[in-house]
């Protein structure tokens, strides 16, 4: 009998996403979100029955380093879509420690109009997990979304380390939002990001900053020839104000003339079908790791080979070789 309410229920909940429940969404998510185990397996089930109403959205990356206006251009560009008449979500992948006093993205006041529409939902990332566990949650995240009936998927980073590649390989579009520069030089932007970057949005190109955003959008549109080699496309460099709404709808013309070439090229799928494949290789490492470190007669041999790699009497492919021999 319990395993039948626990179907009835399962059902009921999805049926509540599907017609876009908000509460339903918010319920997935806290489940998700959840170190309990019962938890994990409720939200792992949840998102099995989920998964094949996900997906047709298109999911943007955004970042930028700090002070380069980033949740006014969310919000601005968030507002925008609402209007054109796309349900939009927000999620954020904000790596910082929960030592440094938590979350720099943690509330709502950052985009206090754009969190009161109906026809937007937001989430600050859950505080307090590692890189890699916020990663996952907000794939889950993003899926559910996605079944709840959210059109468009905005995905949130800092612009700090590895959370770029994390994000840039969960989304379709990949978005860096850059500040007008004063000299001539580029700013310290780091090349892995250029390559990453789908498109190169100069905001606060407003005021006093406006002839600066524009000698900068030169000298990045000159560059970028170098990052972007021969692929069909070149990453445009455009720029806005956030504050004043200019160059926002720019930005989605640019991302909606991505989508039809790379769904018309059948990119889209071969795209998120090989980063479900790197997701699926990372997942079995961490799973594979977490064994490994639930297995107590494996940590005492693995505790003492590494005394004896430290110490060289043993080489490194040997004692992994052990390790995986002793499984």
């Amino acid at each position: 009998m319990h395993h039948m309410a626990v179907e009835a229920e399962l059902h009921f909940q999805l049926e509540q996403l599907l017609a876009g429940n908000r509460r339903s969404l918010a319920k997935a998510i806290t489940l998700v979100e959840s170190k309990k185990p019962e938890d994990q397996a409720a939200a792992q089930q949840f998102l099995e029955a989920a998964l094949p109403y996900s997906g047709n959205s298109i999911r943007i990356g955004i970042s930028g380093s700090p002070g380069v206006g980033k949740s006014t251009f969310i919000e601005a560009f968030g507002l925008h879509l609402i209007s054109q008449g796309k349900k939009v979500a927000v999620l954020a992948v904000d790596p910082s420690s929960p030592v440094a006093g938590g979350s720099i993205l943690g509330d709502k006041t950052r985009m206090s109009e754009l969190s009161r529409h109906d026809d937007a939902f937001i989430r600050p990332s859950p505080a307090g997990i590692t890189l890699g566990g916020v990663a996952q949650k907000t794939r889950e995240t993003k899926l559910f979304c996605e079944a709840a009936g959210y059109d468009v998927v905005l995905v949130e980073t800092v612009g700090v380390g590895q959370s770029e590649y994390q994000v840039a390989q969960m989304v379709d579009f990949f978005l860096v939002l850059m500040l007008p520069s004063a000299g001539d030089e580029l700013q310290g932007i780091k090349k892995g990001i250029m390559e990453l970057a789908d498109a190169l949005v100069i905001n606060k190109a407003d005021g006093d900053s406006l002839q600066q955003a524009k000698r900068t959008q030169g000298h990045y549109q000159s560059a970028i020839h170098l990052f972007s080699g021969n692929s069909k496309w070149t990453p445009p460099v455009l720029t806005c104000s956030a504050l004043e709404g200019h160059g926002i709808s720019e930005v989605w013309q640019t991302i909606i003339r991505y989508e039809t070439q790379s769904l018309g090229g059948g990119l889209k799928e071969s795209k998120r079908a090989q980063q479900n494949l790197s997701w699926m290789n990372h997942l079995v490492h961490e799973m594979f790791e977490a064994k490994l470190a639930g297995n107590l007669q494996l940590s005492s041999v693995k505790k003492k080979l590494e005394l004896q790699v430290r110490q060289g009497t043993v080489s490194a492919f040997a004692a992994a070789k052990e390790i995986i021999d002793n499984m």
